[in-house]
């Protein structure tokens, strides 16, 4: 395994590397690879959605990196700066990497997931334009893998910590800036993934928990409805048990007392990837 940090311009925001070495029995294969972004609320980056993600991925055939994005105190759209840059610079590498770039996964965990599915909201968006340096190509996601995702800012069902520090700062002036450009009427909006579906977002892979204390499980409901509704491929599951944060759910992400394993939802890598095989990919 290739391990590598690499920073993105501003300290304390990088990826950090989990990739395949070329081996001699199959030289310059090309694999897929997973960006894993952790959950946190936008106010910390969780440990157990990190290493331990990328490393099953590892497992399962496909290269991985981690990103450390920023988080509160921000405003929009600082995160979606951070991924769409991280996107980009693994395309860039993508050949010193070996890595297939019709098959660029972003898998996010949380309020990871919030931000893997923003970036599927808003990576061809004229307001993104203007705070990257890349064309859309270089930070179109493939397909987006999303773990108990924050998606929405309905007052009854969103996850009101990561709405709050995902908007942040921002000035009033940007804020009508990026409203105007998006047509919607206020920032609350703009966040709301579910309406922000286009018929250019990427194929989707979600899971869920009803029992999900922090995160309802409305949230993914909402978001499988509008992905239905744009004709998005799209596999979903809501597993019945389950707490909040289960990562892989298995006792290698367990807490010292043995809890945060789920067995049913344990599955889900599996899962992910038989929906992925089966999907056919192109820019």
């Amino acid at each position: 395994m290739i391990q590598e940090r690499l920073q993105l311009g501003k300290k304390d925001i990088f990826l950090k590397t989990y990739l395949h070495e070329d081996q001699p029995f199959n030289p310059g294969r090309k694999r897929p690879l997973v960006i894993v972004i952790p959950g946190g609320g936008y106010e910390h980056i969780g440990f157990r959605e990190r290493e331990p993600v990328a490393v099953k991925m590892n497992s399962l055939g496909f290269h991985a990196v981690t990103l450390t994005y920023t988080i509160a105190p921000m405003k929009f759209p600082d995160a979606l700066i951070d991924l769409a840059n991280a996107l980009a610079l693994v395309r860039e590498k993508a050949e010193e990497w070996h890595v297939d770039t019709d098959k660029i996964i972003i898998c996010g965990f949380s309020a990871g997931g919030h931000l893997a599915a923003s970036l599927g909201a808003f990576w061809n968006s004229k307001f993104l334009q203007d705070y990257i340096p890349h064309s859309p190509e270089k930070i179109k996601p493939n397909a987006l893998l999303l773990s108990y995702p924050v998606v929405t800012s309905n007052e009854k069902y969103c996850h009101k910590g990561s709405i709050t520090n995902v908007i942040g700062s921002i000035s009033p002036e940007e804020a009508s800036k990026i409203c105007r450009s998006l047509g919607k009427d206020n920032m609350k909006e703009v966040v709301s993934i579910e309406k922000n579906i286009t018929s250019d977002f990427p194929p989707t892979f979600i899971w869920h928990t009803i029992q999900d204390e922090a995160v309802p499980a409305k949230n993914t409901l909402l978001l499988a409805d509008a992905l239905y509704e744009a004709g998005i491929d799209c596999e979903y599951h809501l597993f019945n048990r389950g707490k909040h944060a289960l990562s892989l759910a298995t006792p290698e992400v367990a807490n010292p007392d043995g809890t945060n394993t789920e067995k049913e939802c344990s599955v889900w890598p599996e899962l992910f990837v038989n929906w992925f095989e089966g999907l056919a990919i192109s820019n």
